[in-house]
């Protein structure tokens, strides 16, 4: 699907869909022009990311319009041989606590968090099997 932006009724400028840029500014453009709800119904933006778009193009010129990588750029915490470590550890010990596992790594030079330990240990599926008192009370009335 392309868009096309009306000049007048001779002049059509076509913008292929692809292109997010040029649909950003142009919608931007006709938006100015012909009004903002026409324009946003015509390109697939909402009116809110319409005004976020024409602040960020009048704070920052064109290259507010392009799209960046969403996330962060740090590097992660939990790289894979640490996430080793982590289950090597809790099968080792299966009761001991992200605490101690914490602090055993860094004591071995590998920096991690207990909240990262704790995740690992959630994801992992390693967590601690709990016994209820009431599944309890039902063996021993059976026994």
């Amino acid at each position: 699907m392309s868009y096309f932006l009306e000049i007048d009724e001779r002049n059509k400028f076509e913008i292929k869909e692809d292109d997010k840029l040029a649909r950003k500014l142009f919608m931007l453009m006709e938006g100015e022009l012909y009004g903002r709800k026409k324009a946003c119904k015509k390109f697939g933006f909402s009116e809110p990311r319409y005004f976020q778009l024409l602040r960020d193009y009048k704070k920052y010129g064109s290259k507010a319009l392009i799209d960046r990588k969403r996330g962060s750029n740090k590097q992660p915490v939990r790289t894979e041989e640490k996430v080793k470590e982590i289950i090597r550890m809790r099968y080792l010990d299966p009761f001991q606590s992200a605490e101690v596992i914490a602090q055993k790594m860094n004591q071995k030079g590998m920096k991690i968090s207990v909240r990262s330990i704790e995740r690992t240990i959630t994801e992992y599926g390693l967590q601690k099997k709990r016994i209820s008192l009431a599944s309890l009370r039902k063996k021993v009335k059976r026994i």
